[in-house]
C-alpha cells in the first residue's frame, strides 16, 4: 500500500518555531513533543494496542499517522495481534518480506480536536520543564567548586534555601557557620559542594563551612593569589571560630604573607567579616617538614621537632609556658596545625619529651640486654648509635657496628650472631602461636602489622583478613592500644584489608 501524501501545515512549523524561542529550548525537543502528542491521539482513535506513530516533517509541518506491524515466523506465538503479523500474511501485503522488519500502513488524518490539543500542550510544557532543568543541571554543575551568591528565599528546620538566579540552592544547617542565622531576603555567599541531578530538577548544595569556600575567599580577595603568584597549599577550619591557611610564593620578590594581609590588614578582614569573625592564621609553606610545622603551630614557640613519617606523626617540644599556647582552647591550635600538615602531631613540654625518651630507652635497654645478653653498657652504646630493634642489628652490615666505639670484628659478629639466634627462635615461637590460635596465612602475611600486633589481633578473634576488614580504624586502636599507631594510619590498614574485596567484585 502506497503511503498517503500528507497536506503541508506551515502553521505546525510555525508553532514549533515560535514555543522553542519564546522558552528557550531546542526546536527538535518542540517537534518530538507534538509527535507524541499526535500519536496519543492517533491511539485514542485507533486502539491502544496498535503501534501508532506519527512524524511531522521539519520543513513543511505535514503529518504523517501510521500503524507499525512487526513481521514474525509462522511458527511463533502471536502476543500482540494488533501491532504483529505472520510472515505468509505479510507476503500477501509485500512479495519480499521478511521476518523482523515492519509492515507500515498509512493511516488517514485524525481530527486533532480540543483534547489532542491540551495533550500536546502538556506535553510540550513537560519537555520544556524536562529540557530547563536538563540546561540547569549541566550549567550548575561546572560550578561545583565556585562561589555562588544568592538571596534567602525560606528558612525550613534550619536549612536555608536561596534563590541564585534561575534556581534553587540549599545550605543545610551543618553547612552553616556556627551561629549564624539568615532572614529573608538576605544576600548569601556560599560555596557550591555538590549539584545531583533529581526527579524535581537539579539539587544544589553549599556550603560556608567547608575549606575550600575560605581558599575562594582569599583568591578573590587577593590578586596575587588569583593571578598565581602566590599558591595556597592547605586550609584547615574550626568554622566560626579559628582558622588556618597556608602559603606559599612562587615569586621569591614576593612575601605570602603580607600579600594575604593586605595593607592595613584590608584583605585578610574583608575575609574574616564574611567568616563571621572567624580568626586566621596565615602560614609561610614550607617543604621543609618541622619549619612548616613550627609555623603552623604559631603563635607558640616550638624548641625541638622530632618526625616520624613511618608512622605520620609529628612531635612538637615546647617550653612549660608555651604548651598551653601550642595546643590551644580544647586543642584547637594543634588540631588545626594537624589538618593543615595531615599529620599526628603530639605537643609535649620539655620535660614529658625528655621522660619519654629515657622511658623508650628503658624499653631498648632491657630489650637488648635480654635478646643478646649483653651488659647495660653494650645496650647503652647501641642506643647511642641509634639502633631501635633487634632485626635492625641483624640485618645492618657487620662493617658499620665494629665502627663502634669499644667494638671491634669479633664483637660485632658475635652481637649479629646473637640477634640472627634470637629472631629465629622468636619466628618459631611466633610461628606456633600463630597455629595454635588459628591465624589464617592470609593476615599472617598482610604488611602493616608486626608479630605482636598479630598475636593482639588473635587473641580477640581476628584471625583472617576478612576479620580484619570487618572492623573499623578505631576498633583496631582499641584493640592494638591507641599508642601503637595515628588513626590515619589504621584506617590506612583496613582499607588495604579490604583490597580483595574490591578486586573480588571486579572479577
Amino acid at each position: 500500500m502506497e503511503n498517503i501524501e500528507n497536506m503541508p501545515r506551515p502553521e505546525i512549523v510555525l508553532v514549533a518555531d515560535a514555543v522553542a524561542r519564546e522558552k528557550g529550548i531546542d526546536k527538535e525537543d518542540v517537534f518530538t513533543a507534538m509527535e507524541v502528542a499526535i500519536q496519543k491521539a492517533g491511539r485514542s482513535r485507533y486502539g491502544a494496542e496498535h503501534d501508532i506513530r506519527a512524524t511531522i516533517d521539519r520543513k513543511t509541518g505535514a503529518i504523517a499517522l501510521e500503524r507499525y506491524r512487526e513481521v514474525v515466523d509462522d511458527d511463533a506465538e502471536i502476543e500482540n495481534e494488533a501491532a504483529q503479523l505472520r510472515l505468509t500474511d505479510a507476503k500477501r501485503i509485500k512479495k519480499d518480506a521478511t521476518v523482523g522488519e515492519f509492515i507500515i500502513d498509512p493511516l488517514p488524518p485524525v481530527d486533532f480536536g480540543r483534547i489532542a490539543a491540551q495533550t500536546a500542550k502538556q506535553v510540550i510544557v513537560q519537555k520544556v520543564r524536562d529540557s530547563e532543568r536538563a540546561r540547569q543541571f549541566e550549567e550548575y554543575k561546572e560550578k561545583i567548586g565556585t562561589i555562588v551568591s544568592g538571596t534567602v528565599k525560606r528558612a525550613e528546620f534550619g536549612t536555608v534555601v536561596l534563590d541564585i538566579g534561575r534556581t534553587e540552592a540549599v545550605l543545610r544547617r551543618d553547612e552553616m557557620i556556627p551561629r549564624e542565622k539568615f532572614k529573608t531576603g538576605d544576600r548569601v555567599r556560599a560555596y557550591v559542594l555538590d549539584v545531583r541531578r533529581e526527579a524535581r530538577g537539579p539539587q544544589i548544595f553549599l556550603s560556608r563551612t567547608c575549606p575550600e569556600f575560605m581558599a575562594k575567599l582569599f583568591t578573590s580577595e587577593v590578586p596575587e593569589i588569583y593571578d598565581g603568584i602566590v599558591e595556597i597549599m592547605g586550609v584547615a577550619r574550626d568554622p566560626g571560630s579559628k582558622a588556618k591557611i597556608a602559603v606559599k610564593a612562587n615569586d621569591v620578590t614576593v612575601d605570602p604573607v603580607g600579600a594575604c594581609v593586605g595593607l592595613r590588614g584590608i584583605r585578610v578582614q574583608a575575609v574574616v567579616t564574611e567568616l563571621q569573625g572567624e580568626k586566621i592564621d596565615i602560614v609561610p609553606y614550607s617543604e621543609d617538614k618541622a619549619q612548616y610545622l613550627v609555623a603552623a603551630l604559631a603563635p607558640a614557640e616550638v624548641t625541638k621537632v622530632v618526625l616520624d613519617e613511618e608512622a605520620g606523626r609529628m612531635e612538637a617540644v615546647v617550653s612549660e609556658d608555651q604548651f598551653s599556647i601550642a595546643v590551644g582552647r580544647r586543642g584547637q591550635n594543634v588540631r588545626l596545625a594537624s589538618q593543615l600538615l595531615g599529620a599526628d602531631i603530639d605537643v609535649l613540654t620539655e620535660a614529658q619529651e625528655q621522660e619519654r625518651r629515657a622511658n623508650e630507652n628503658k624499653v631498648r635497654l632491657d630489650r637488648f640486654m635480654n635478646a643478646l645478653d649483653v651488659d647495660d653498657m653494650i645496650a647503652h652504646l647501641l642506643i647511642a648509635e641509634g639502633f631501635t630493634t633487634v632485626d635492625e642489628i641483624a640485618m645492618v652490615e657487620l662493617s658499620e657496628l665494629a665502627e663502634i666505639e669499644g667494638f671491634d670484628e669479633d664483637i660485632a659478629l658475635e652481637l649479629q650472631s646473637r640477634a640472627k639466634d634470637f629472631i629465629a627462635k622468636r619466628n618459631a615461637e611466633f610461628d606456633e602461636k600463630m597455629k595454635a590460635l588459628g591465624v589464617q596465612d592470609d593476615l599472617k602475611t598482610f604488611e602493616g602489622l608486626d608479630q605482636d600486633m598479630l598475636v593482639k589481633l588473635a587473641e580477640n578473634d581476628i584471625k583472617t583478613l576478612d576479620d580484619l576488614a570487618d572492623l573499623a580504624g578505631d576498633e583496631l586502636l582499641e584493640i592494638l592500644g591507641a599508642e601503637t599507631m595515628p588513626l590515619s594510619e589504621a584506617n590506612r590498614i583496613i582499607m588495604a584489608a579490604r583490597e580483595h574485596w574490591f578486586e573480588n567484585e571486579e572479577k
